[in-house]
This record gives structure tokens, sequence and C-alpha cells, in this order.
């Protein structure tokens, strides 16, 4: 697959973004968890831990959430529109099953922390119009990962890495 090349805008920020769905990452799963108050880039992911995690998923409020393919699909055809909904530019999502990713060029007075939320809550609205969920309950774990883009190279292999997750084939 030939993906075209990315430039940094000089105006914008390029930022990685990623979230989850509810209840499939728990801490002390075998699958790579952080905590807040050891998330930075280098630190240990948190153990695995049988025992936690029956914990946790005892205390779900609601089944997790896992992505079917037309929901995936969905959710990479929605993302373009939401971008533009926030005055972000996009560039790349992936649906995976468990999680998204997207690459959105921010202006550099918006943490991409703040676009995080509001992806997560207009995206939600509009997968709620096609499967709408129980009351009260959420498509999404809480948190996620904001990492801004500070260079071609990686913004280059960031693109790739998405790519390679997505539902559908990049055009």
């Amino acid at each position: 697959m030939s993906l075209p090349r990315q430039a940094l805008d000089p105006s914008r920020t390029p930022w990685h973004i990623t979230w989850g769905t509810y209840g499939t990452r728990l801490h002390g799963s075998v699958r790579p968890t952080v905590e807040r108050e050891h998330n930075k880039r280098g630190e240990a992911f948190v153990p695995a831990n049988a025992q936690r995690e029956q914990a946790i998923r005892k205390i779900l409020n609601f089944p997790p959430v896992v992505f079917t393919g037309v929901q995936r699909e969905f959710i990479e055809a929605a993302l373009p529109a939401v971008c533009e909904r926030g005055g972000w530019t996009y560039r790349i999502a992936a649906a995976a099953g468990d999680h998204v990713h997207i690459l959105c060029d921010i202006v550099p007075a918006i943490h991409g922390e703040k676009v995080r939320r509001l992806l997560k809550r207009w995206l939600g609205e509009a997968l709620s119009t096609e499967w709408p969920l129980p009351a009260k309950a959420t498509w999404w774990a809480e948190e996620g990962s904001n990492l801004a883009v500070k260079d071609e190279a990686y913004l280059n292999n960031v693109y790739r890495y998405i790519a390679k997750q997505r539902a559908t084939v990049v055009k």
C-alpha cells in the first residue's frame, strides 16, 4: 500500500489522539494499560493481575463495547465531518474493535486533550443515532492518549501505523 507522504503544517500542530471503548482494557489485564499517575513515555505498563482485572470487571455498569465491522466503517466515515465541525484538519483515523486512533491538525492554542473530549462526545452522539445505547451507558472508556507530533518522521510513522489498523482502505 503506497501512502501519501505527510508534511507538517506550520500553522497547526498535528495530534495523534487515541481512546478506548468502555470496559475493554481493564487494569490487571494481560493487555497493556497505563494509570493516570504513571502515564509518561517510557514508564512501565500496569502489571498483569487477574484478580485486579476480575474485581474491575465486576463493577462495570454495562457490558464492554466491542465494535462490529459495520460500526468501525461508520466511525472512519464519520470522523472527517466531526473534525470539520471542530475546525480541525483531518488526516487519517482507524477504528479497531476496542479503540479509535485519529491524526488531525489543531491550532496551537488548543490542546489535544480538549479535542479528544469533543471527538468522543460528537462521535458517540453519531454512533447513538444508529445504535442507541441503554440509558446512562457510554461508548467510551475514561481518558485516552494525546500526543503532539513534533517532526515529519514521527508524523509519517503514526500515519502508517493508523493506516494499517483501518477497517477501510486509505484512498
